[in-house]
């Protein structure tokens, strides 16, 4: 069992390997469209997860890249062996991040709330209180006692 702080600098390290691949080594021009996120690998150092976004957001886009990482995954293993001084390779998973869409759909929906905040805001200014004093008045409290309500604990 690895250590986990090692297990981290590796990941950052195979971060850089494969974006610098993938930009170098790949001869295709889908590549160019693929930004590396993140990397994790496991605590025994055997797997590594590659986490990546696509710059064009349609899914035609979205497919040819993937093919085009499971067409090289070797050629990005062979790489990344050959840069890295450890006994075994780990191997390679591709994963999209889906941190990008979840970060814009709560970024609409944070826009919405303001744009609500501010509908409440315009309305208390155009508000108007009911009386002329909003706080009730000993006055006030003798009409409250009308026939059909409850007497007041002093009555009982």
């Amino acid at each position: 069992m690895a250590d986990p702080a090692r297990a981290s600098r590796l990941a950052s390290r195979i971060k850089v390997i494969i974006a610098e691949a993938l930009r170098t080594r790949v001869k295709d021009d889908r590549a160019e469209m693929v930004t590396v996120t993140d990397a994790r690998v496991t605590n025994d150092l055997q797997h590594a997860s590659v986490y990546y976004t696509v710059l064009a957001p349609d899914p035609e886009t979205k497919a040819g890249v993937e093919e085009v990482l499971a067409a090289n995954q070797g050629l990005l293993r062979r790489e990344m062996g050959r840069q890295l001084s450890i006994r075994l390779t780990p191997t390679l998973e591709f994963v999209a991040d889906e941190i990008p869409e979840s970060a814009a759909h709560l970024e609409d929906l944070l826009a919405k709330a303001r744009e609500q905040d501010e509908k409440v805001r315009a309305l208390r200014e155009q508000a108007e209180p009911t009386s002329e004093s909003p706080y009730r008045t000993d006055a006030d409290a003798g009409e409250a006692n009308a026939p059909g309500d409850r007497p007041a604990p002093e009555d009982r």
